[in-house]
């Protein structure tokens, strides 16, 4: 049941990014230049909210551009209704709708869709996960130096730890290929599928993670922080992979 409100929820808001690329929608800016919201961002966000409301009032809801809503209890929706908004606002079809559903804080269902590419990643805990109902799973690399991996900039990084230019230095000065796509939640399914080996961010939020992070969970990857400890939502540094070339992943983002 819980399914059948996520998918339908996902498909509605991916319709309105499919036709919403072409128009000429206003963009606004959130906390930098860069940071950006259109009104297409909000009209996907509507559709969601109020399918999910409609069927389940009582749950609570973590959206990126409504915050938290005032109820608490067993459920927990965390939304993003356009990652890469930034990709979107320049017509860059690199870009979805994550939503996740949570039980007594942990993610046990998750989808993320890109309806440019006509692409529905979906996870439940414990079942495997799944590319337009094909089962997926993460690929066999096992070495770090022949890895094909992709990371993602925060807006703005000064005095960050861990400064991602030296990490993202660190790997192409050694000649490994890395990736900037802009859409944390496309990221990690393509990790989860097996076109990406290992993927790293330095500054998160729930709302990119939430569902991608469960898809590699049941995609057979790991999903960790910089430390290496199991990934909480409250962090906001993240690396997911494979698992073979997790510890070596780690390791590099610690020490680059």
């Amino acid at each position: 049941m819980y399914k059948a409100v996520l998918l339908d929820a996902i498909q509605a808001a991916g319709r309105i990014l499919l036709e919403g690329i072409g128009e000429n929608f206003q963009i606004s800016h959130k906390s930098t230049v860069n940071d950006l919201v259109t009104e297409v961002d909000k009209r996907s966000e509507a559709v969601i909210l109020e399918k999910i409301r409609n069927r389940y009032p009582d749950h609570a809801i973590l959206s990126e551009e409504a915050g938290s809503s005032e109820h608490s209890g067993t459920f927990r929706w965390i939304i993003d209704p356009l990652d890469g908004t930034v990709n979107f606002a320049h017509r860059l079809p690199i870009c979805s709708v994550s939503i996740a559903l949570e039980k007594e804080g942990e993610v046990i269902m998750g989808a993320v869709y890109n309806p440019f590419l006509n692409e529905l990643f979906f996870a439940e805990k414990g079942q495997g996960a799944y590319l337009n109902d094909k089962p997926i799973q993460v690929s066999a690399q096992d070495q770090i130096r022949q890895a094909f991996l992709v990371t993602g900039f925060p807006y703005q990084w000064r005095d960050m730890p861990h400064d991602p230019v030296q990490v993202f230095g660190y790997f192409i000065k050694q000649g490994v290929p890395v990736r900037r796509l802009g859409s944390a939640a496309i990221d990690l399914c393509w990790v989860a599928c097996g076109r990406f080996d290992g993927y790293w961010e330095h500054h998160i939020h729930a709302w990119d993670v939430a569902a991608g992070g469960l898809i590699v969970r049941e995609a057979g990857g790991s999903v960790t922080d910089f430390e290496g400890q199991p990934y909480r939502l409250a962090s906001s540094k993240l690396i997911a992979s494979n698992g073979r070339i997790h510890e070596a992943l780690v390791r590099a983002v610690q020490t680059a």
